[in-house]
């Protein structure tokens, strides 16, 4: 009889979605407890903490909709500002084992400065599923180098945490670039994790300051002989991975996107696209709306430029638009809409 239960169960929740149409049963939980939703995922913010003056880290407990992640793998994170929902992918940096997530966050750009500046504890935020593919291999390595420069330290770091609560057997060398100890994520805790872990060895390097056990920038007398042939995972500003493929080679993985082939047809392009904040206008060349703002004078906020990001994200209060990406034409009014892979289809306006 108890077997019975959970289908009841189940039949009286799909009975009362059916009820509830057009909005749906989430809708009205919502409004008891936004955490109740079952077909969104949210999180809701347990802690805040400043490391340093430009960042906060924000533990993060997530919803019952949240699947789990795989230490390495970005997550979208949406907040409201202003009344516009606005997204950015973090990487999560605790173990993929821990029950809560931890986003540390650089203060830089729209989304990243609100988590800084507006965030407390028992706020709300959306989250999306886990993506991408810069993981740890199914099959653990002997020997892992886990490089990381400035906040890229957050997809390594969920790596060490990870092969540490395995109590992974082999040897793990973790080098975290940073500018002096004032600046250094994590310089206490991956110290805790070195002293948890014998087969963790962390080795800070300075490139600003003295004190550190390297200084300067990566260069090939950073890696110890034995470890140029250990399959190496790096994230961090674009110099140092470039820096680290060029010495250690093939055995190297980054985080980074690929770009998906796009094509513009800037010949036939009409209409004029307006700029509603700014006053700006200019007339349609056909490209995406981040090249056409940044042409017309702009700056806006953008990360990765081939719609994966999310950075870009704005509102287009008229007109039509043609994602690149998929070819999918919309015209909904005061629809968020990412600029870098956004092409005006005769006349646009933008909240920019």
């Amino acid at each position: 009889m108890t077997a019975l239960i959970p289908r009841r169960v189940r039949g009286l929740a799909s009975l009362a979605e059916a009820l509830l149409t057009p909005h749906g049963m989430d809708r009205y939980l919502e409004l008891v407890d936004p955490m109740l939703v079952r077909r969104e995922i949210r999180g809701l913010v347990t802690a805040v903490r400043k490391q340093t003056p430009d960042s906060v880290t924000l533990t993060v407990r997530p919803s019952r909709a949240w699947p789990g992640f795989t230490a390495g793998q970005y997550v979208r994170l949406q907040v409201e500002i202003d009344g516009v929902r606005r997204t950015r992918c973090y990487s999560p940096c605790g173990s993929q084992y821990d029950g809560e997530l931890e986003f540390t966050v650089k203060e830089q750009g729209l989304v990243s400065g609100h988590l800084n500046r507006s965030i407390g504890v028992g706020s709300v935020v959306n989250l999306s599923t886990p993506d991408g593919g810069f993981t740890l291999p199914a099959t653990r390595p002997d020997r892992v180098l886990l490089i990381s420069g400035g906040s890229g330290v957050t997809p390594v770091l969920a790596m060490a945490r990870t092969l540490v609560d395995e109590g992974h057997p082999g040897e793990i060398v973790f080098l975290h670039y940073s500018n002096g100890p004032a600046d250094a994520l994590y310089r206490t805790e991956l110290a805790e994790l070195a002293a948890r872990h014998p087969g963790l060895r962390v080795v800070q390097a300075y490139t600003h300051s003295k004190g550190g056990d390297l200084t300067g920038f990566f260069s090939a007398e950073h890696v110890e002989p034995r470890f140029r042939d250990a399959e190496t995972f790096v994230c961090g500003p674009k110099p140092l991975m470039d820096a680290v493929r060029a010495e250690l080679g093939e055995r190297v993985h980054t985080e980074e996107f690929t770009p998906p082939a796009l094509t513009f047809d800037t010949a036939d392009a009409e209409g004029r696209v307006r700029f509603r904040r700014s006053g700006r206008e200019c007339a349609n060349s056909g490209k995406p709306l981040l090249e056409q703002a940044e042409e017309a004078g702009l700056a806006p906020e953008h990360g990765c430029r081939m719609g994966i990001c999310f950075s870009c994200t704005q509102l287009k209060t008229a007109g039509r638009v043609r994602n690149a990406r998929t070819g999918e034409v919309s015209g909904e009014e005061d629809e968020e809409i990412q600029l870098c892979i956004s092409v005006p289809v005769g006349d646009v306006e933008i909240d920019a």
